[in-house]
């Protein structure tokens, strides 16, 4: 059973909306479930840069919003723009019309101060955790835990105490939830990330992509200091020392870009690695058509252990094998669709991508795999049911 529909309101400081395609899943699930919603997020730089705009029903409100660079400060002035620009935006719509729910999507964990406007007209808080924040923190930054992280933690506290109702992307995070957060289990519920399979239509391959090539590989995602692209990059270096049959294209852009690119020149790769910054969806699809294996980098760390990587829900939708670092979450989501290296051990990594270059057979099995779970137990079907259920929870009596 669905909650009562009411009036929604979705804040995103991450990303813009459409972009993040998981908020956009949750606003259309609720859209279709009689709902009102409107989301506050930053503007896109080439894309979602309306400043108010109405798509498929559901209002977006956006604010100009600088990413954060140089440090520290840099991060102060993100963070404090985009809550002022929030609190101005949620004071705005609540004297239009008080909302029912206000649903908090991280990072950072600073969104809780906002919605307590809201909250005290007799809304409902939903916190959706996209991210640990303290391991996120410690991930990009630091090993030790200092004086920041137990910050973080605060925040993080605070908001699960802010929120009546708890949203974590996998089971993992939703032991945190009910672990260091203290929340009831019966106020947590588990919406997964799940890529929209009628989004991923395979195409014909192009072997042109390949540079001449017969093998092409793929990275699909984000490219900060925790996402493992410069792993990637050294076992393609160790790659070309086995074979040279391959040419591997890295699709997406982050605050990482430049070293990786960089990293690449100076193992001398620039002949068979290629960088193409964000691209279109449809230039996305003929790579991952085209792909006889695909890339998921992400090294062990306190954050990727625990985390559902997008990248790979869509490398298997698209029906291509992956080689992944053996993570906890990487396994629960991909299972025998991936193969798996040893922990940051980029030769063993290179070894299993030049395994399944050997193995077309293996490979195809791997893809059928992929796509039975995308589009069975770990589809966006199941998805939203838990994003019912949870925004049920949180107004059952209001």
């Amino acid at each position: 059973m669905s909650a009562l529909p009411g009036r929604a309101l979705v804040v995103v400081e991450n990303l813009s909306v459409p972009f993040d395609r998981r908020v956009w899943q949750e606003c259309q699930t609720l859209t279709g479930h009689g709902w009102e919603v409107e989301v506050i997020c930053p503007q896109g730089t080439k894309r979602d840069t309306e400043s108010d705009v109405v798509i498929d029903g559901v209002r977006i409100h956006r604010y100009p919003l600088e990413a954060a660079s140089g440090g520290p400060q840099g991060y102060l002035k993100e963070y404090g723009t985009a809550l002022w620009h929030t609190n101005r935006l949620i004071k705005r719509i609540q004297k239009r019309a008080p909302v029912d729910v206000v649903h908090l999507c991280n990072p950072p964990d600073l969104l809780f101060l906002p919605a307590l406007r809201a909250k005290a007209r007799g809304a409902r808080i939903i916190f959706d955790q996209h991210d640990l924040v303290p391991e996120l923190y410690l991930s990009r930054f630091r090993e030790k835990r200092d004086s920041m992280y137990w910050a973080m933690r605060l925040l993080e506290w605070a908001t699960y105490r802010t929120a009546d109702t708890v949203i974590a992307t996998n089971e993992s995070y939703r032991a945190v939830a009910t672990g260091r957060g203290r929340v009831p289990v019966e106020d947590t519920f588990v919406v997964r990330s799940a890529p929209a399979v009628e989004r991923f239509r395979l195409r014909t391959p192009e072997p042109s992509l390949a540079r001449g090539k017969e093998h092409l590989l793929c990275y699909l995602g984000v490219m900060g200091p925790q996402d493992g692209v410069d792993y990637a990059i050294r076992a393609l270096a160790d790659l070309r020392e086995r074979r040279d049959d391959w040419h591997a294209v890295f699709m997406g852009t982050g605050d990482a870009f430049d070293d990786v690119v960089a990293l690449a020149q100076a193992y001398g790769l620039d002949d068979q690695v290629s960088f193409t910054g964000r691209i279109p969806d449809e230039d996305v699809l003929r790579h991952l058509s085209t792909a006889s294996v695909c890339l998921a980098p992400d090294p062990r760390n306190p954050l990727n252990d625990v985390s559902t990587m997008n990248k790979i829900m869509e490398y298997m939708a698209m029906g291509r094998p992956v080689v992944s670092f053996d993570l906890v979450e990487a396994r629960v989501s991909a299972g025998e669709a991936a193969v798996y290296a040893r922990p940051n051990d980029v030769a063993e990594f290179a070894g299993l991508v030049s395994e399944l270059l050997d193995d077309p057979r293996r490979r195809a099995a791997m893809g059928e795999i992929g796509v039975d779970r995308v589009s069975g137990p770990l589809s966006w079907t199941n998805s939203e049911k838990e994003l019912l259920a949870a925004y049920e929870s949180a107004t059952r009596g209001r």
